[in-house]
């Protein structure tokens, strides 16, 4: 058989697979790597070469400048990197991601974030380094395009103009200096606003959260108090951070409108501080919170009266609570030796709908034993308890088999339930 000639030689040849790609799937090839290997794309063919300067995404961080032999300074190397991307990028920028945390300063920071506002951009995350608090420009006040909002290690001060961001629907603040009076505002003029984390160490007047499509709500920071004014939709919240002051806590104000929370997260041990100690909470809330399903309480002191009555006036506001979730903290060796007061009232509360409850940090104590047994006495739902025994792994055998027998043999309302223990 004769060799094929030239030209039929060049027509078996196999197309270029990666010249031939249609543009949408070039654009979802870059979108899916990192910045650094979407540009060395451009080395494959002539067609790929400027393709990464039209992404519509772009994710900027310290895989950019970082190497094995770094010879520049990494903010010069950043500075570099940075103005050659924002030379050759065209077209809108729907999506971008700085996170530059480590670094040890950028003075061209205003400049990149001008660069990016002007943008109709959609989804802005900016983490800058934590060493200075920079002030966010003016212009991001008119990003009217704004639909996802994260800023770390910043600072931000209000504008008697500013009209909100009316299709803002997350935004996480982390480590941001701000006014109380501006976060309130800033909360109430994004009307779609639908998860909201707040990372706040500079102490804050009282907020009232005024978002009516809000949904989630991590709060973690040091503030007088918090008022969730306007949540119809509110399904998860969770608090905690460095101490929430007040000399008359009333839950009944927290929880104002929140007939739709599921999931409840509450650091009393940090979160709840009472000057003159005199607190004594109500048997329980005016009205009851019937949605909440899911309740967890870390570092969880059970031998704080105050914590105890703040939580049991809660869980009897709870009437179809179905998981509890207690991260036991343990202050010093010696506390949960003699028997609480506030757990003996535990008692007289039934627990008609929980089905699974967990202990977290259990070391067999008093007080983590009078909560075990009428949890176990009075749900007749209950399918598990369980257990976490990783501290009782330097007790002593015997004392280990005395624990765990005196939990098996505990009076169950359930037939069904069931002691786990994890290790």
């Amino acid at each position: 058989m004769m060799p094929p000639n030239g030209r039929n030689r060049c027509r078996s040849l196999t197309p270029d697979v990666l010249s031939d790609l249609p543009n949408n799937v070039i654009d979802v090839i870059l979108m899916l790597l990192p910045c650094k290997e979407a540009v060395r794309t451009s080395i494959l063919s002539k067609r790929w070469r400027y393709h990464w300067c039209r992404l519509t995404k772009l994710t900027l961080d310290w895989s950019l400048w970082k190497t094995e032999n770094d010879l520049l300074n990494p903010t010069d190397k950043f500075t570099e990197i940075i103005s050659q991307i924002f030379t050759v990028h065209e077209g809108p920028l729907s999506r971008f991601t700085l996170n530059i945390v480590n670094l040890e300063s950028c003075p061209e920071i205003g400049n990149f974030i001008y660069l990016v506002l002007r943008n109709s951009i959609q989804h802005l995350v900016l983490h800058l380094p934590f060493r200075k608090i920079y002030e966010m420009p003016s212009s991001l006040f008119t990003c009217s395009q704004l639909r996802h909002l994260s800023l770390r290690y910043c600072s931000i001060h209000g504008r008697s103009v500013f009209q909100g961001f009316d299709k803002l629907i997350s935004l996480k603040l982390c480590e941001v200096t701000i006014s109380s009076e501006l976060l309130e505002s800033l909360i109430s003029h994004c009307p779609l606003l639908e998860q909201l984390v707040l990372d706040i160490p500079k102490h804050l007047n009282t907020i009232e959260i005024d978002a009516p499509m809000l949904r989630s709500f991590n709060f973690t920071g040091n503030i007088s108090s918090i008022c969730l004014k306007n949540v119809p939709l509110l399904v998860e919240v969770s608090l905690a951070g460095y101490q929430i002051v007040t000399e008359d806590l009333d839950f009944a104000k927290v929880f104002k409108s929140c007939s739709a929370i599921e999931h409840l997260r509450l650091n009393f041990s940090c979160v709840w501080k009472f000057p003159g100690g005199g607190y004594e909470a109500p048997a329980r809330l005016p009205f009851d919170l019937n949605s909440v399903k899911r309740f967890y309480l870390p570092e969880f002191m059970l031998v704080d009266a105050h914590e105890l009555s703040l939580s049991l006036c809660l869980i009897r506001s709870f009437p179809f609570l179905e998981y509890l979730e207690i991260d036991v903290f343990h202050e010093d060796e010696d506390s949960g030796t003699e028997e609480s007061v506030e757990l003996k009232r535990l008692s007289n509360v039934t627990f008609n709908h929980l089905r699974e409850v967990k202990l977290v940090a259990f070391t067999g104590r008093t007080s983590e034993m009078q909560l075990i047994k009428p949890l176990l006495a009075n749900s007749p739902v209950l399918e598990r308890l369980l257990i976490d025994r990783r501290l009782l792994v330097d007790v002593p055998l015997d004392t280990r088999l005395r624990i765990f027998t005196e939990v098996s043999n505990c009076s169950r309302a359930s037939p069904k339930a069931e002691v786990v223990y994890m290790d």
